[in-house]
C-alpha cells in the first residue's frame, strides 16, 4: 500500500512556496520604473502612465475578492495552476498591446489573475504546525516582499537593454513554468464541502465581523500599504528628476537594496510565535512614522533615501506578517477568506496611494507626498493604541485552538 504523501509545510515546501509567490506577485510592478520610458513609447503623460500602477492593483483587489474565496471550497492543486495560466495569457497580451488603452486594460487583467500568491499564502498556514505558523507565514512572506522588490530591479535593466515590452514576455515564459511547478508541489488535499459562489463572498464579511481582532489588522495592514505604495511610486518621480536624473534601471536597483529588509519578514513571524504580534506591530508603526522623517528631509540625498527604503520597508513589511499570522491563527477555516479581506484592504490602500501621489507632486512635490503618508502612519499609530487588546486575542494559543476547529467555517 502505498504512503499517505506528506501534507507538511516541510522546509523544502516552504522554500518553493515562498519561490512562487515572490515571482507571481511580481508581476504586479514590472511598471512601476517604467512610467516614463511607457509613457514616451505610446504618447502619453506621464500622470496617464501612472494609472498602469493603479489600474493593475485594483485589478488585483477585485481578482482577490472574486477568486482567491474560491480556496476555501476548491481544489487548490487545481485553482492556482489554472489562475497562474490565465494570468501569464494577459501578460503575453501586454507585451504586443498596440495603444495605451488597450496596455491599460491587460494590466487590469494581470491584477485580476494574478492571485496565486494569496491563495499559497493561506494554504501554508493551513499546512503549518500551529507553533511553527508565524514562521512559515513569514518564509512566504518574504517570498513576496523580495519579488515586489526584485520586480522593480528587474523590469528597469530589461527595459534599458530590450524596451518595456520584453519584459512582459519574459514574465508571460516564467509565470507559465511556475504553474507546472506549482502543480508538482501542492500536496493533495482533502475535499472541502461546496458552497454557493454568492454565499461564499458574502461570508467574507461575516468571518471578518465574527473575530474581533480582524478589524483593526485589516485597517491597520492596509494603512501601512498605502504608505508604502505612496513611497515607492513617488520615487520614481523624484529620483527621474534632477538632481538624480537616474535611468530606469538605476532606479530598479534600490529593489536591490529593498531585498536585504525583506528577511526581516519572517523574524516577524517569529516575533508573532512567541506572543509579541501587538507590541512589535507599534515599534514596527513607529518606524515606519521615522522613516518618511527621514524621507522628507532626505530629497536630494541618495545615501538616506537608501537607509530610509531598509528602515521602512522592514517596518512596513513586519506590519503584514504579523497581520497575516494574527489572522490565520484565528479559529476556523476560512483562511483564504480572512486573507481576501487583508490583501483587497492592503492593494485598495496601494491603489489609493498610488493614485494620490500624482496630484500631490503636482502640488507640493516630494514633501506634499511625504508629509501626506506620514499623516496616514500616525493615524494608524493611533488605531493600534486604541485596539491593541484586541490585537492581542490572536496571538498563538488562538492558533492551537484554530487546530481543533478546522471544520466549523466550511458551511458557510
Amino acid at each position: 500500500m502505498p504512503s499517505a504523501p506528506d501534507r507538511r509545510m516541510t522546509p523544502a515546501r516552504t522554500l518553493i512556496f515562498a519561490t512562487a509567490a515572490g515571482l507571481a506577485v511580481g508581476n504586479l510592478y514590472w511598471a512601476q520604473p517604467l512610467i516614463e520610458i511607457i509613457a514616451a513609447s505610446l504618447d502619453v503623460s506621464s500622470s496617464s502612465a501612472a494609472t498602469l500602477v493603479t489600474v493593475t492593483q485594483v485589478g488585483y483587489a477585485l481578482g482577490i475578492f472574486l477568486l482567491v474565496p474560491l480556496g476555501d471550497v476548491l481544489n487548490r492543486r487545481r485553482l492556482i495552476p489554472l489562475v497562474l495560466t490565465l494570468s501569464a495569457v494577459a501578460l503575453l497580451g501586454a507585451a504586443f498591446a498596440p495603444t495605451f488603452a488597450v496596455l491599460l486594460a491587460l494590466l487590469g487583467g494581470v491584477g485580476l489573475t494574478t492571485v496565486g500568491a494569496q491563495m499559497l499564502t493561506p494554504l501554508a498556514g493551513e499546512l503549518a504546525e500551529p507553533e511553527r505558523r508565524g514562521r512559515v507565514v513569514g518564509t512566504v512572506a518574504s517570498g513576496i516582499y523580495i519579488g515586489i522588490l526584485l520586480s522593480r530591479t528587474i523590469s528597469g535593466f530589461v527595459a534599458d537593454l530590450l524596451g518595456w515590452r520584453a519584459i512582459y514576455v519574459i514574465a508571460a515564459a516564467a509565470t507559465l513554468a511556475l504553474a507546472v511547478v506549482i502543480r508538482a508541489v501542492i500536496p493533495p488535499l482533502e475535499p472541502r464541502e461546496p458552497v454557493p459562489y454568492p454565499r461564499l463572498l458574502g461570508s467574507v464579511f461575516t468571518t471578518v465581523a465574527r473575530h474581533r481582532a480582524a478589524s483593526p489588522t485589516l485597517a491597520i495592514c492596509a494603512a501601512s500599504f498605502t504608505v508604502f505604495s505612496m513611497f515607492w511610486t513617488s520615487l520614481t518621480y523624484l529620483l527621474t528628476a534632477a538632481p538624480f536624473s537616474y535611468s530606469a534601471g538605476q532606479i530598479g536597483l534600490l529593489g536591490l537594496v529593498g531585498v536585504a529588509s525583506a528577511f526581516a519578514a519572517r523574524r516577524a513571524g517569529a516575533l508573532h510565535d512567541r506572543g509579541w504580534s501587538a507590541s512589535a506591530t507599534g515599534v514596527a508603526l513607529i518606524l515606519l512614522a521615522l522613516s518618511l522623517v527621514a524621507a522628507w528631509a532626505a530629497n536630494s540625498s541618495i545615501i538616506t533615501l537608501i537607509v530610509v527604503v531598509v528602515v521602512l520597508d522592514v517596518a512596513g513589511q513586519s506590519i503584514v506578517v504579523l497581520g497575516q499570522a494574527r489572522l490565520f491563527a484565528l479559529p476556523g477555516s476560512a483562511r483564504s477568506r480572512l486573507n481576501t479581506a487583508l490583501v483587497v484592504c492592503n492593494f485598495l490602500g496601494g491603489a489609493i496611494g498610488s493614485a494620490a501621489v500624482g496630484p500631490l507632486w503636482a502640488s507640493g512635490g516630494w514633501s506634499a507626498i511625504m508629509t501626506a503618508a506620514l499623516a496616514v502612519a500616525l493615524l494608524t499609530l493611533v488605531v493600534w493604541a486604541l485596539t491593541r487588546d484586541r490585537l492581542k486575542e490572536a496571538g498563538p494559543s488562538a492558533a492551537v485552538a484554530a487546530s481543533h476547529a478546522e471544520t466549523t467555517d466550511a458551511s458557510l
